[in-house]
């Protein structure tokens, strides 16, 4: 990628407004609505040039202007998508992460690789409908790991095409889409989406329950939840029901469910690679407290799981304390639920980026004894 002073002089003020507070991805939204002038093909450059600075952040001449070390990131940025050996393993593993991140994974050099390339844009199509959908949108490729997921390496306005409007995909990492799949809802059942968000998992437990039986899908969060019922307009989804739920003991419902799954907030690790400025505003406190809160979330809503009913664990995070440990001391509190192999490509209920060229994830399935 090369850069022009334009591109430049725009990354470095976007850069002046960046802080924990205020998100990268979040000061990019509200400096493109301030100039709305800005045309489709600037508004990717600037994104990506904002992205590759805090990729490669710590290499930069922290005197030099802004302007400047957007240009030292992009050249950083060229010279290792070209050669990824110019960078040295030892270097990736002391600069492009935190060093708390040592003591919660392994920094294998094929993961902090991967974490300074670019990400991949997935998109899953409606079921049964990725090749039509490929054919209409081009510069689309499948994979294996999920038969309605396509590799999207185009650059359209995903958003102004017909196909989106008419809601024939959505646009859901290939990681997202393959904790739906481990969930498995069968037509006719009733699902729990416990921490719902803004639907992406709701949407497709929907369309693998071919839009039948029932869904209640809940979150904290009163505005991602009516994004939620825009995206399900949009894609002729019906078969839910939202509410908001804070995550404590008072449950939403006293339904019992065939399946709950609880997609829970956690540190984010695993999309560091699309989402770089998060790697120098999260901390070891941080994965502390949401492993607590993780725990606390699955012991609420274990009580609600029918007879042989599955419950689904799902953080896009890599973390030990996230992952195995909530795991770990969830299933010893729990003698009632049987650990169950999580299908797919997930190695010992790891989805690792370098491996699916997508956002890292963790998931574990149990189910209530019959």
């Amino acid at each position: 990628m090369t850069a022009d002073q334009s591109t430049l002089n725009h990354t470095a003020r976007i850069l002046t407004e960046v802080s924990p507070q205020m998100p990268a991805d979040a000061a990019l939204r509200r400096y493109f609505v301030q100039h709305a002038y800005l045309g489709p093909r600037e508004r990717r450059a600037i994104s990506r040039s904002v992205f590759i600075y805090f990729r490669w952040w710590r290499w930069l001449d922290a005197k030099a202007s802004l302007q400047r070390q957007a240009e030292q990131a992009i050249g950083l940025d060229d010279r290792f998508q070209n050669h990824p050996a110019s960078v040295k393993p030892e270097a990736l593993a002391a600069r492009a992460v935190p060093a708390w991140v040592q003591d919660e994974m392994e920094l294998t050099p094929a993961w902090l690789q991967q974490l300074q390339r670019e990400p991949a844009l997935w998109l899953r199509a409606r079921p049964g409908q990725a090749g039509q959908l490929a054919a209409g949108l081009g510069h689309c490729a499948p994979t294996p790991h999920a038969a309605d997921a396509l590799h999207y390496t185009g650059t359209q306005d995903l958003f102004r095409t017909a196909q989106f409007h008419h809601g024939d995909f959505e646009i859901q990492d290939l990681a997202s889409q393959l904790v739906g799949l481990a969930a498995a809802p069968a037509a006719g059942q009733t699902w729990w989406d416990a921490c719902a968000g803004e639907g992406g998992k709701t949407l497709h437990l929907a369309d693998q329950m071919r839009n039948k039986g029932l869904i209640w899908a809940t979150d904290r969060s009163a505005r991602r939840l009516q994004t939620l019922k825009r995206r399900a307009s949009r894609a002729k989804i019906f078969n839910f029901r939202s509410t908001l739920w804070d995550g404590t003991d008072r449950l939403p419902t006293k339904t019992k469910f065939d399946g709950i799954l609880v997609d829970a907030p956690c540190s984010g690790v695993g999309t560091w690679q699309r989402n770089p400025h998060a790697r120098w505003t999260t901390s070891r406190d941080d994965v502390r407290e949401l492993a607590a809160t993780q725990l606390a979330l699955l012991n609420r809503v274990a009580g609600s799981l029918k007879p042989g009913g599955r419950l689904v664990y799902a953080v896009c995070t890599l973390t030990r304390s996230e992952t195995t440990g909530v795991a770990d001391a969830f299933s010893a509190a729990h003698p009632e639920l049987a650990s169950e192999p999580v299908s797919g490509p997930a190695e010992s209920g790891f989805l690792w980026p370098q491996t699916l060229n997508a956002n890292g994830m963790f998931i574990a399935v149990w189910r209530r004894s019959a």
